[in-house]
């Protein structure tokens, strides 16, 4: 049995697999780097190693550091997680020679399944059903454009060493196809260390269902029921079910079965998962074999009963599956909601800061929560900017939805935009509720999704954030506080609170007038509301009808939570006020991050729409695009420099009309 386990990893999955560890009496051991040393891996861990700095190729994805960290501490075994040198057979490979126990699958499994190409030829042979492709050697851009042209257009571009959305695009044309080929190239170089592409036929209206697959040492092989990942942002699954419902039990079954004869082909041993396209016909295809613990392997736990965190010890020890496929129990329904630092209004970017308001729902049987982090935590511009998996279990898939979405309306988040509001529009679709999925699903009702946040009544949230600067300043007398100084009072004049409220460069102004115990907003004087506070609850009844909302203060800044929304707003200040900061040819970096290529130089004309800069940040590639066209008049950042957020990227000249 393993004594010592190193967690080569960090956030949510290492706290995770560290508890799992303690629970089973096995010491952990946490590796952390500069970003990281007050994370809450490190505390949680019995042992914690420095790694390096910030920078995950200077931490994290140095396997000499890794080794080292365990061989000084005396563990016997390392869990990768997911990500980082989850798989690299190299690592893998390293383990075995240091005679460290490397909790995944044999080298030659990884290997096999690394190198996607290689992965579909060993499919084909194992009778696993392939969505056609180009899945060769040749790299040439025109021979690849030739063999896109034979599949026919759209095709998928994704690289061959790696997953997670990272080096893939969606080509809709020839004319699109170098410009797409040259940035998957690019990050797939970037994430995975190989720029090799494979050429798939796009499905157009596919769902995503994958199977988790669980193999040991002694040639036994199961299938822990299936997820739907269809509900996906940039090829990156967003919220994820299980079962995967609406599925005939016939497809079912042979969807596991062919699961189980991918895994066996490449004599697999451990935690994988087979991920196949489902067509709207009933067919499902062959997309690839992670051979990791998933991100989402939550909802499989939810619905089994098992820890599969365990299973991976235990298989990886040399114990025989704890459980055979006859024994396998699926009950009830699962969903798992990724809560995530970034602003689905602005194209999902990332959103880097501190967490300086966090609030979650109580944990339960049916309701769990997996994070690396607690208030106070900062999401950086290192590492991926996931805050958590919200994770929640029902009788039947209705009952699972209505706690999902309980739990996100108690979720409360300030320091950081995040997609709270977005998942809970998701979860309040009709036709996520009526099981209508695809990968194409959060494009097809792009509309609906994002009507909320556009449709918002900004003078109600106004006059909620006023009434809570109001109370607030009632109960906290310091002066020295930003919010604290209340406007208006005047001898022989009635009592009044103004405030000035931004929102997305939309300005609010609000009056409340003080009236016997209780305040009138002045545009509106038939509203008479009493508010009383406690923590960052504020009731607040109006004409006689009560309603509880949260209220996070800091610095300027104000945010109200409803069950519908979360809205901040900036106090307007005439010291500071605050304007559309881009005039005409200003172009600045929309998050913090490195510049990867700077395609004009100083002197260049542009055409409106043209690739300028491509910046990557949490291991994402985005390009900045001419607003207009013009002349390119400086340039301030090069390849390889960092830039913070809003920082001016280059200057340009606009064309006279």
């Amino acid at each position: 049995m393993i004594n010592k386990l190193l967690i080569a990893n960090r956030g949510e999955i290492a706290v995770r697999v560290i508890r799992t560890a303690q629970r089973m009496g096995i010491q952990t051991v946490a590796v952390y780097s500069a970003a990281d040393q007050f994370a809450q891996h490190v505390k949680l861990a019995d042992e914690a190693v420095f790694i390096g700095p910030a920078p995950s190729n200077e931490s994290y994805l140095v396997i000499d550091k890794i080794i080292a960290a365990a061989q000084q501490t005396g563990a016997d075994a390392i869990h990768p997680g997911y990500g980082f040198l989850s798989e690299n057979e190299a690592f893998a490979e390293r383990c075995a020679a240091e005679n460290l126990i490397f909790i995944g699958p044999p080298t030659s499994a990884i290997a096999a399944m690394g190198s996607k190409s290689a992965a579909k030829a060993i499919m084909s042979e194992a009778q696993v059903p392939l969505v056609p492709g180009y899945h060769g050697e040749q790299q040439a851009a025109d021979f690849l454009l030739a063999e896109a042209e034979k599949i026919g257009f759209p095709v998928l571009l994704k690289a061959a060493y790696g997953g997670g959305g990272k080096g893939m695009r969606i080509v809709a044309n020839k004319a699109e196809f170098q410009e797409a080929l040259e940035g998957a190239q690019r990050e797939a170089r970037a994430a995975f260390g190989n720029d090799k592409i494979l050429v798939e036929k796009y499905i157009g209206n596919p769902r995503h269902v994958e199977i988790q697959v669980f193999c040991d040492q002694h040639g036994h092989a199961v299938y822990l029921a299936e997820r739907d990942c269809s509900v996906q942002r940039r090829h990156q699954k967003v919220i994820e079910e299980a079962p995967a419902p609406g599925i005939a039990d016939a497809t079912r079954k042979a969807m596991g079965e062919a699961a189980i004869r991918a895994a066996q082909a490449i004599d697999y041993v451990g935690a994988g998962t087979v991920e196949f396209l489902l067509d709207e016909d009933g067919s499902f295809y062959f997309m690839e074999m992670n051979t990791r613990l998933q991100v989402e392997h939550p909802v499989t736990e939810m619905v089994t009963g098992q820890d599969l965190v365990e299973w991976q010890i235990l298989v990886a020890s040399g114990a025989p599956l704890p459980l055979q496929q006859e024994q396998i129990q699926v009950s009830g329904h699962a969903f798992e909601a990724r809560i995530y630092a970034e602003d689905p209004a602005h194209e999902f970017l990332p959103s880097t800061g501190v967490l300086n308001h966090l609030r979650t729902p109580a944990e339960s049987a049916y309701l769990r929560i997996d994070s690396g982090v607690v208030e106070g935590d900062e999401v950086s511009a290192y590492y991926d900017p996931m805050i958590a998996k919200l994770i929640v279990w029902g009788e039947t898939r209705e009952i699972a939805l209505g706690r999902l979405i309980a739990g996100l309306n108690q979720y409360r988040i300030g320091g950081v935009k995040t997609n709270i509001d977005f998942l809970r529009a998701i979860a309040r679709q009709p036709q996520f509720q009526a099981v209508e999925l695809s990968t194409r699903f959060i494009e097809y009702h792009q509309q609906q999704l994002f009507a909320a946040s556009a449709e918002l009544d900004l003078d109600y949230y106004a006059t909620l954030a006023t009434l809570a600067e109001a109370s607030y300043e009632q109960q906290h007398s310091d002066r020295n506080q930003v919010w604290s100084q209340l406007q208006g009072f005047r001898l022989n004049q009635a009592a009044v609170y103004q405030l000035d409220l931004l929102h997305n460069e939309q300005l609010v102004q609000v009056e409340l007038e003080r009236s016997g115990d209780g305040w009138v907003n002045r545009r509106q004087p038939q509203q008479h509301y009493q508010v009383t506070r406690q923590d960052d609850g504020l009731q607040v009844r109006c004409n006689g009808q009560q309603q509880t909302v949260y209220v996070f203060h800091s610095g300027h800044d104000v945010t109200v939570f409803t069950e519908q929304a979360s809205v901040t707003f900036t106090r307007h200040l005439v010291a500071d006020t605050l304007t559309p900061s881009a005039a005409a040819g200003s172009l600045a970096a929309p998050m913090n991050g490195t510049i990867v290529q700077v395609l004009v130089k100083p002197g260049d004309s542009v055409e409106a729409e043209q690739a300028l800069v491509i910046m990557e940040a949490m291991k994402m590639e985005y390009t900045i695009r001419a607003p207009v066209a013009g002349t390119v008049t400086e340039v301030y950042y090069q390849a390889g420099d960092l830039v913070a957020d809003g920082a001016e990227l280059l200057s340009l000249e606009e064309d006279a009309e």
